[in-house]
């Protein structure tokens, strides 16, 4: 397939391209089977340079051009022709006119006349000058909203940070007072045990007591109805 497109020439970062015929398959800058035109993109305007016979030719037997030597060939008027061909205008008519529109460029890369000249500028119209600068005050009256909504954000954000700290503060005494609370009903309730544990071991001292009396009485009441068990016991015992 052969493809349509730019060949590199010239020095280092001085470049121009030939637009040339060339197979698919080959380098950028490698074998090429013929050269169409060429393009100077250095020179003011860039110039354009094609053999358009040749190149509708090839065209018209199947080449397609790529895409940076297509956009070239729009900004030149060439594609516009090429649609033209192919709807069945004269070729040579198409030629004269490309010739007719062929427009003179300095060749001319390094223009050291034209170095240190200033672009020229519009100048402003004195009615212009002396009418008030309608848009900067429009501009100015834009700032100053945007001015007062920013002081008004950072005075709602100022508002909302303070009540949050007095809420963390609420929050912190709070707790304070409960931990102050949970101490002091600790150290109420440690005497309330102690003065308990106290009154229970004199109550436990008299229940004592008093077990230890009901036995001795018991035993003292014990004693003597044994023994008149004992000297019936010894009578019945000489009687027989």
């Amino acid at each position: 397939m052969v493809r349509i497109r730019f060949r590199r020439v010239g020095a280092r970062n001085q470049a121009s391209f030939r637009i040339v015929a060339a197979d698919k398959e080959s380098p950028r800058d490698g074998r090429y089977l013929e050269v169409l035109g060429m393009y100077n993109p250095r020179t003011n305007p860039s110039t354009v340079r094609v053999d358009e016979a040749r190149l509708f030719h090839w065209m018209s037997n199947g080449a397609q051009p790529s895409d940076s030597v297509r956009q070239t060939l729009q900004s030149a008027g060439t594609w516009e022709r090429w649609e033209r061909f192919k709807g069945g205008e004269s070729l040579d008519t198409l030629i004269q006119e490309a010739e007719a529109a062929v427009v003179e460029v300095d060749p001319r890369t390094r223009r050291d006349d034209q170095i240190g000249q200033r672009s020229t500028k519009r100048r402003r119209h004195p009615d212009a000058e002396a009418a008030p600068d309608e848009p900067k005050a429009e501009a100015e009256d834009a700032e100053a909203k945007v001015d007062a909504a920013e002081s008004e954000s950072e005075a709602v954000e100022a508002q909302s940070e303070a009540k949050d700290e007095e809420a963390v503060e609420e929050t912190s005494k709070d707790e304070a007072e409960e931990e102050t609370s949970e101490v002091k009903s600790d150290e109420v309730e440690e005497p309330a045990e102690e003065i308990s544990e106290e009154e229970v071991e004199p109550e436990a001292d008299e229940t004592e007591a008093e077990s230890a009396e009901e036995d001795a009485k018991d035993d003292d009441e014990a004693e003597p109805a044994a023994d008149e068990a004992a000297a019936e016991d010894g009578a019945e015992e000489e009687g027989e």
